[in-house]
Protein backbone atom coordinates (compact mmCIF):
# COMPACT_ATOMS: atom_id res chain seq x y z
CA UNK A 1 0.00 0.00 0.00
CA UNK A 2 1.43 3.38 -1.03
CA UNK A 3 0.84 6.24 0.75
CA UNK A 4 0.15 9.94 -1.49
CA UNK A 5 2.90 12.36 -0.98
CA UNK A 6 1.65 14.99 1.42
CA UNK A 7 0.35 12.03 4.02
CA UNK A 8 3.87 10.15 3.64
CA UNK A 9 5.19 14.12 4.56
CA UNK A 10 3.24 14.52 7.70
CA UNK A 11 3.64 10.99 8.71
CA UNK A 12 7.22 11.63 8.70
CA UNK A 13 7.27 14.63 10.58
CA UNK A 14 5.02 13.22 12.75
CA UNK A 15 7.37 11.01 13.48
CA UNK A 16 10.59 12.90 14.02
CA UNK A 17 8.18 15.55 16.31
CA UNK A 18 7.69 12.17 18.34
CA UNK A 19 11.65 11.06 17.96
CA UNK A 20 12.15 14.79 19.44
CA UNK A 21 10.22 14.77 22.14
CA UNK A 22 10.13 11.35 23.28
CA UNK A 23 13.80 9.83 22.18
CA UNK A 24 15.28 13.26 22.81
CA UNK A 25 14.03 12.81 26.88
CA UNK A 26 15.40 9.74 27.08
CA UNK A 27 18.67 10.32 25.55
CA UNK A 28 18.92 13.53 27.43
CA UNK A 29 17.48 11.88 30.72
CA UNK A 30 20.20 8.40 30.21
CA UNK A 31 23.37 11.09 29.68
CA UNK A 32 22.30 13.25 32.48
CA UNK A 33 22.15 10.06 34.77
CA UNK A 34 25.32 8.86 33.35
CA UNK A 35 27.24 12.28 34.05
CA UNK A 36 26.07 12.61 37.98
CA UNK A 37 27.13 9.22 38.32
CA UNK A 38 30.66 9.45 36.39
CA UNK A 39 31.55 13.11 37.43
CA UNK A 40 32.39 12.22 40.93
CA UNK A 41 34.07 9.85 40.33
CA UNK A 42 36.66 11.21 37.68
CA UNK A 43 36.61 14.89 38.88
CA UNK A 44 36.53 14.45 42.76
CA UNK A 45 33.24 16.80 42.90
CA UNK A 46 30.52 15.97 45.40
CA UNK A 47 27.13 14.31 44.95
CA UNK A 48 25.18 17.60 44.68
CA UNK A 49 27.44 19.28 42.66
CA UNK A 50 27.88 16.48 40.07
CA UNK A 51 23.52 16.44 39.58
CA UNK A 52 23.79 19.79 39.13
CA UNK A 53 26.31 20.00 36.54
CA UNK A 54 24.37 17.11 34.67
CA UNK A 55 20.92 18.25 35.11
CA UNK A 56 22.67 21.52 32.96
CA UNK A 57 24.35 19.40 30.92
CA UNK A 58 21.17 17.36 29.91
CA UNK A 59 19.76 20.79 28.86
CA UNK A 60 22.39 21.33 25.97
CA UNK A 61 21.71 17.32 25.35
CA UNK A 62 18.29 17.51 24.81
CA UNK A 63 18.65 21.09 22.46
CA UNK A 64 21.49 18.71 20.08
CA UNK A 65 19.16 15.60 19.84
CA UNK A 66 15.93 17.84 18.61
CA UNK A 67 18.76 19.68 16.37
CA UNK A 68 19.79 16.08 15.18
CA UNK A 69 16.01 14.68 14.82
CA UNK A 70 15.39 17.31 12.16
CA UNK A 71 19.06 17.19 10.25
CA UNK A 72 18.82 13.53 10.02
CA UNK A 73 18.05 11.71 6.50
CA UNK A 74 15.17 9.73 7.66
CA UNK A 75 12.91 9.25 10.67
CA UNK A 76 14.39 5.80 10.92
CA UNK A 77 18.02 7.17 11.07
CA UNK A 78 16.82 9.71 13.50
CA UNK A 79 15.26 7.04 15.94
CA UNK A 80 17.82 4.96 15.95
CA UNK A 81 19.97 7.86 16.17
CA UNK A 82 18.49 8.66 19.84
CA UNK A 83 17.41 5.11 21.11
CA UNK A 84 20.67 3.26 20.74
CA UNK A 85 23.06 5.98 22.53
CA UNK A 86 20.28 6.35 24.91
CA UNK A 87 20.17 2.36 25.65
CA UNK A 88 23.72 2.27 25.50
CA UNK A 89 24.09 4.74 28.44
CA UNK A 90 21.09 3.70 30.65
CA UNK A 91 23.24 -0.03 30.28
CA UNK A 92 26.37 1.77 31.64
CA UNK A 93 24.35 3.82 34.38
CA UNK A 94 22.75 0.04 35.28
CA UNK A 95 26.26 -1.30 35.75
CA UNK A 96 27.21 1.70 37.51
CA UNK A 97 24.42 2.32 40.13
CA UNK A 98 25.22 -1.28 41.37
CA UNK A 99 28.27 -0.23 42.44
CA UNK A 100 27.40 3.19 44.09
CA UNK A 101 29.08 2.97 47.53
Amino acid sequence: MRLSAPLAYRLGVGSRALAAILGGYLLAAAASALLALLLPRVTGTGRADAVIAATLASFAIYTGAVIWVFAARSATRAWLGLLLPAAGMAAIVYLLYRNVP
